[in-house]
């Protein structure tokens, strides 16, 4: 977190550095396409063995704020805050667990920092860095029989409190952003164990490391309250060079 702060405070100063630095906040939101790999052991026992996933889409609630700093036209940095749903979904018909599907997603509050590198009068550069989210709601979703049995929690002990990423990515022109992130944790905490519900026993997971594909539409702040008062028809997040 100390390195974190470094970065926040020189990002919030760094606009004073040259003639030709921008300093500039952006508003985005994102659909994201996620899967995890996924390994659990039989509750008979035995070893852990992979299951099958299903790809999740979702597009809410996702809420990003930015502060961006372009110390010239080709290199910059951004920052920020996060709101995210993210999560899993598999299904587990090949263990003896009785479970036709089971979905786990938590809200997350992520604090990324990024570097970016391209053409910004073009609006168009490639970007990569790395995250660190906080998981604070869960829900946890199963089907056997055709019923859906269902349970969520604030600062849940089933998941992992906070959870490390990378990720990459391209920002195209007019406000279209394609990024790869990939979790080096597991999303669930396999220490946790409830009541006599065996599916209340996560140390049947060895591995639920997460990765997902999303696509944006990101707005300059300044337009986006243009937008939203009416003052315009509005037009895509362009950076201000």
């Amino acid at each position: 977190m100390r390195t974190y702060f470094i970065l926040l405070v020189l990002l919030t100063c760094g606009g004073t550095l040259n003639a030709q630095s921008q300093l500039y906040t952006v508003t985005s939101g994102e659909m994201i396409f996620s899967w995890a790999d996924v390994e659990q052991a039989p509750l008979a026992g035995g070893p852990h063995e992979n299951v099958a996933g299903v790809p999740r889409f979702s597009m809410f609630l996702h809420v990003g704020q930015y502060v961006h700093l372009d110390f010239t036209n080709t290199i910059g940095l951004y920052s920020g805050l996060a709101l995210r749903n993210i999560g899993f979904i598999t299904k587990d018909d090949a263990l003896d667990l009785g479970v036709e599907k089971e979905k786990h997603r938590s809200y997350s509050l992520g604090l990324p920092i990024a570097f970016k590198l391209g053409a910004f009068k073009e609006h168009f550069y490639l970007f990569g860095g790395a995250e660190y989210e906080l998981l604070f709601h869960y829900k946890y979703k199963y089907w056997i029989d055709g019923d859906k049995h269902k349970t969520s929690e604030w600062f849940s002990n089933r998941t992992k409190r906070f959870v490390p990423s990378v990720f990459a990515g391209v920002q195209f022109p007019r406000g279209l952003n394609l990024k790869f992130k990939y979790y080096l944790d597991d999303f669930l905490n396999s220490d946790f164990s409830k009541g006599d519900n065996p599916l209340n026993d996560y140390s049947r997971y060895g591995s639920t490391q997460m990765f997902y594909i999303s696509l944006s539409w990101q707005f300059d702040t300044r337009d986006f309250n243009k937008i939203w008062n009416g003052e315009r028809s509005g037009r895509a997040y362009n950076a201000r060079i």
